[in-house]
């Protein structure tokens, strides 16, 4: 009798804990109900149902009233000569950034062709990152492994992506490279592997170094680890992308590939002649973000590719502010850094930027009717992607109608190598521009002088661009 009360006793409790879980957010019996009867099975919802389960959602999407031909008009247009291709790999921030250089190279001793190393930057790169983490784990050591900051640095050690910032780092500490001087690699055009071994001994290495701070090791003592450990990472840097060069002998040729002159260079020298030494100081970041006031300087903590350089420093401000400069950049044909999230609408085919690309409201049956703001707030958007800005079309009253950049994906890619935006579609998805400081009215130029207010690397809007 008593086996038989305690067991209705539990399968009471039982019930009220599941009737409990009901009243404080679970899907109710009668709640379930009411869902199932959203779904009424129709003839139309049936044909979806058999589209989708045969078929890729983004081709069923495919809208038919927006594939016309691409207007590949543009009214202001920046000349360039060969598209580049970053492969398999997170380097588009540095890819642009060279690209900016490399324009204005080819402009000025009129080559027929001329690209910078990327894999000689990107090598200094891996290596100051490298450096970067494992300094920043020396000066948390005192702090716990669950402390953000220290959490942060384990989760991200390494990576392949950047800034406009990584650019002016690397580029000013090491220097430049023509390509032909230290060529592509198959781990430079394949980032994934090599990356994840580094990064996975960094990390035992900032272990190891707490580890050490914890039993009281003296700051000269972790400091010549920490040389010891940079030692095997720079040996692993080199087994995969090959010894950078400290000089070298670059024949100058002319817009027929004829040889003009040979050159004695080192690095140093190189971006001197045929970069920029001032990429800090003739450059600005902006950035266009919904969620955080305008008009105002930030930086973000973390964000620089060296642990002595410099963090990203922007000014935020409204889109119209930052199309101006854009478009008087444009206008003295100068190219400019650009990243937006590249994912968003973009039909690779056509190499077709468009808000109408794609018709998901009608095959779904609801709306998706978030702004920019909302879908930064929601981390459902971000900056993924740098390209190169190189064209806008302006209509009679000098409005942007569209724009154009040169992409790294290869010439095979998109527009022969280029993507085309639609002015609405620019509005929603571009997030930052770094321009010439000549460009800059002097109004925002002053913002750069306030103290800027520090964001944390987590920050979502400030994952590195890919």
């Amino acid at each position: 009798m008593k086996k038989c009360f305690l067991s209705v006793f539990a399968c009471f409790t039982v019930l009220s804990s599941i009737s409990g879980q009901d009243q404080k957010g679970g899907i109710s019996e009668f709640m379930l109900n009411q869902i199932r009867q959203t779904y009424q099975g129709t003839p139309s919802d049936k044909a979806i149902r058999n589209a989708i389960g045969s078929n890729d959602i983004q081709k069923l999407v495919l809208n038919q009233e927006n594939r016309n031909d691409i207007d590949t008009h543009f009214s202001i247009k920046v000349n360039s000569k060969g598209i580049t291709d970053q492969k398999s790999s997170g380097r588009c921030w540095l890819f642009t950034g060279l690209n900016v250089m490399r324009s204005k190279a080819i402009a000025k001793y009129d080559f027929q062709s001329f690209e910078f190393s990327q894999i000689y930057t990107f090598f200094w790169d891996q290596l100051e990152k490298s450096n970067l983490f494992l300094q920043g784990i020396i000066d948390t050591s005192n702090k716990p492994l669950d402390n953000k900051t220290v959490e942060w640095l384990f989760k991200n050690p390494l990576s392949d992506g950047g800034t406009f910032t990584g650019v002016a780092d690397i580029a000013i500490k090491y220097g430049l490279v023509p390509r032909e001087v230290m060529p592509e690699t198959n781990s430079s055009e394949n980032t994934s592997k090599m990356s994840n071994l580094i990064s996975l001994k960094l990390k035992e290495f900032g272990l190891a170094l707490r580890d050490d701070a914890a039993k009281g090791a003296k700051s000269s003592v972790l400091l010549n680890k920490k040389t010891e450990m940079l030692g095997t990472i720079y040996r692993m840097l080199v087994l995969n992308l090959g010894v950078p060069p400290t000089e070298f002998t670059f024949i100058r040729k002319d817009d027929k590939g004829n040889p003009v002159e040979t050159e004695h260079h080192t690095p140093k020298s190189f971006l001197k002649k045929y970069g920029d030494e001032n990429l800090l100081s003739n450059y600005v970041m902006l950035m266009n973000d919904p969620t955080r006031e305008y008009y105002k300087c930030y930086e973000i903590e973390f964000d620089r590719h060296r642990f002595d350089g410099k963090n990203w420093t922007y000014v935020n401000l409204p889109i119209e502010d930052i199309k101006a400069m854009a478009i008087a950049s444009l206008k003295d044909s100068t190219m400019m850094y650009f990243s937006c999230d590249v994912g968003k609408f973009l039909d690779k085919d056509r190499g077709l930027l468009d808000e109408n690309n794609f018709d998901y409201a009608s095959l779904m049956g609801t709306n998706f009717g978030m702004d920019k703001k909302q879908r930064i707030q929601t981390f459902s958007s971000g900056s993924s992607h740098a390209m190169t800005l190189m064209a806008v079309d302006l209509d009679k009253d000098g409005k942007s109608v569209k724009w154009m950049v040169e992409n790294s994906w290869g010439a095979k890619s998109g527009y022969q190598g280029h993507l085309i935006m639609t002015d609405k579609w620019f509005n929603e998805y571009m997030f930052r521009l770094v321009v010439e400081s000549k460009y800059v009215p002097q109004k925002v130029k002053d913002i750069f002088k306030q103290k800027p207010i520090m964001l944390p690397a987590w920050d979502p809007m400030f994952a590195e661009e890919n």
